[in-house]
């Protein structure tokens, strides 16, 4: 099994370790300290040496912050973790805080007169500090660049990961690591720019079409690296991920360092030298600025030519989805057939990794499998362990929320499932959320749109009863890389126009705490632009998931013409091109889930 089910945080020890880390930050005469989730390259899928947060609170979630003051500890999350975070965390010492409706500056004047908070540089953007010294000014409260104080304490702290690295394929990649190099520098270049830094390693590794094996779930290189206007690259990872044969693939452009390196090369850099604040540690900034390095702030240059993903990653991912589509119809064939009342989640959770794991290509799940049933569907980030593992009721939801990393793409599936008959209150907020998904898949619109515009596309038939989500309605997704990828976004915070070749979730949906949670999510690409009746050229989505949705929680009687028309052309999409790919017993099942409506 890839994926595990003991509790991966001990809650009980929160008292402890808070009262540990109070007594070290009085020894050094601070008043308070920001853990923040991110490691030192800001990702949200962190190696266990960097689970910082959740080893102090208990809180497993991929987001999220605790700031420790003398008498009280907030615990920052968003919409997606106020369920989970309560049943996580001594709710005694640690009190959850609604974010970003708090802000973390408020919070700290509100229960602090004076005094020093220490925050490590390494683990904060230079945008972060920026905007809590902001909110902090004129309260007698400083921010204060110190060594982690959690580290100090942590005793038992696991070593950096060194997984090794391995080439991805210029086949795949569609463009070699060379001339991705060439194309950068020429910005950096134009900009004129002397070199860029690069921190996020899903950038450096789509740079140097490498893959590695630092993160769970996500084949990514813990590394740093500086791009210089000539092309060449300098690369700071351990030397033990590094085998001959990546070597060999990385070729002698690269030049290849010790990670404690870095900081020291940063200060011989000439600049001006192009840096992210959003998204680089804010110890490199400090780096430049005290060998008087001239800073120029601009995007990561990686970043949004990773996001528009050449014809050969579309490909690769068009492949991936249909040999994941396959697996996950043998699952759901698989699931129908089981009696009612007879299986727990952990059994639909190892039994959708085995139909993955058949098709001998899964390189890895893409994030552990979320299998909720009932009320712990209505956790939005949930994973099952032994302690709460649940059994899948008859007349409830199950909702399923799985991916798998294969070399020729990620895929990211969500389906919610009925076990007997869960009840119209169900079956309405059901087609309520379908209804989301498919306007939001027969979106057409102008190039300069972004997220945020259409991001009602998926709400509104909710908002009609009521009802909402406390998530984005999707996330960007790499190409044999990490699950979550930046900067594209459907979300009311995202700005960034969407381009042809940007893939994205599209996954609407509503929860209701204690009772059940609904989630359908499929993966879509932006398409090229086409011309229409106007003359005018407007972008759309080509769907990629390939997977029935469930007819019997859909109410018809709701949908329009358009929408039927969409469903019905789907489903039959789905059965045509995963058919030949399956059993004869889910090939029939399959015949009957994708019937017409």
């Amino acid at each position: 099994m890839l994926q595990t089910f003991e509790a991966s945080a001990d809650p009980s020890q929160g008292p402890v370790r808070l009262a540990a880390l109070r007594a070290e930050l009085a020894a050094r005469g601070l008043a308070g300290f920001l853990i923040p989730r991110a490691d030192a390259h800001q990702g949200e899928y962190v190696a266990p040496r960097d689970e910082r947060l959740q080893w102090l609170t208990g809180f497993t979630g991929s987001a999220g912050s605790c700031i420790v003051l003398p008498d009280a500890a907030g615990i920052f999350v968003d919409g997606r973790y106020r369920t989970q975070v309560k049943g996580q965390v001594d709710l005694a010492r640690f009190t959850p805080v609604p974010w970003p409706e708090t802000r973390p500056g408020d919070w700290i004047r509100a229960r602090l007169a004076g005094g020093a908070v220490g925050f490590d540089p390494w683990l904060h953007t230079r945008d972060e500090i920026d905007a809590l010294e902001a909110a902090l000014s004129g309260g007698g409260v400083a921010l204060r660049p110190a060594p982690n104080a959690v580290d100090a304490i942590w005793h038992d702290q696991p070593a950096p990961p060194l997984g090794r690295a391995f080439p991805h394929p210029d086949a795949l990649a569609g463009e070699s690591s060379a001339a991705k190099r060439a194309r950068l520098a020429e910005g950096l270049r134009q900009a004129g720019c002397r070199a860029a830094v690069l921190t996020l390693p899903d950038s450096i590794c789509w740079l140097l079409n490498v893959r590695g094996a630092d993160v769970p779930r996500n084949p990514v290189l813990h590394a740093f690296a500086i791009l210089h206007d000539d092309g060449r690259v300098t690369l700071f990872a351990d030397a033990a991920k590094i085998d001959d044969a990546t070597g060999a693939h990385l070729g002698e452009r690269v030049d290849r360092r010790d990670p404690a390196a870095f900081a020291d090369t940063l200060a011989t850099l000439a600049g001006p030298v192009q840096v992210d604040r959003r998204t680089a540690p804010l110890a490199v900034a400090q780096a430049l600025e005290a060998a008087g390095t001239a800073i120029r702030w601009a995007d990561d240059p990686c970043r949004l030519p990773k996001a528009c993903k050449t014809p050969a990653e579309v490909g690769g991912m068009r492949e991936a989805h249909l040999r994941d589509g396959a697996a996950v119809a043998e699952f759901l064939c698989w699931l129908d057939a089981q009696p009612p009342g007879t299986l727990d989640e952990i059994a639909v959770v190892t039994a959708l990794e085995g139909f993955r794991r058949a098709t001998n290509a899964l390189h890895d799940l893409s994030f552990d499998t979320i299998a909720g049933a009932g009320p712990n569907g209505a956790i939005m980030h949930y994973r099952v362990t032994e302690a709460t593992n649940r059994p899948v009721e008859r007349d409830s939801l199950l909702l399923i929320d799985s991916g798998g990393q294969y070399v020729d793409g990620t895929t990211d599936i969500t389906r919610t499932i009925a076990i007997g008959d869960p009840g119209p209150g169900a079956r309405d907020a059901y087609t309520r959320v379908l209804q989301g998904l498919i306007a939001l898949s027969l979106a057409r619109f102008p190039e300069g749109v972004a997220g945020c515009h259409l991001d009602a596309l998926a709400r509104a038939h909710l908002w009609r009863a009521g009802m909402d989500f406390d998530h984005g309605t999707g996330h960007g997704v790499g190409a044999f890389l990490s699950v979550h990828e930046g900067p594209q976004r459907i979300s009311r915070a995202s700005d960034v126009p969407l381009r042809p070749g940007m893939i994205l979730s599209n996954e609407p949906g509503y929860y209701r705490e204690g009772a059940f949670g609904i989630r359908l999510e499929n993966l879509i690409v932006v398409r090229p632009p086409e011309a229409h009746v106007d003359g005018r050229a407007l972008l759309s989505f080509e769907t990629l998931t390939l997977a029935p949705f469930d007819r019997r929680l859909i109410r018809a009687d709701r949908l329009s013409p358009d929408e039927r028309e969409w469903l019905d052309a789907y489903h039959a999409r789905v059965a045509a091109a995963l058919s030949p790919r399956l059993s004869p017993a889910a090939r029939d099942w399959l015949v009957s889930a994708t019937a017409p409506l």
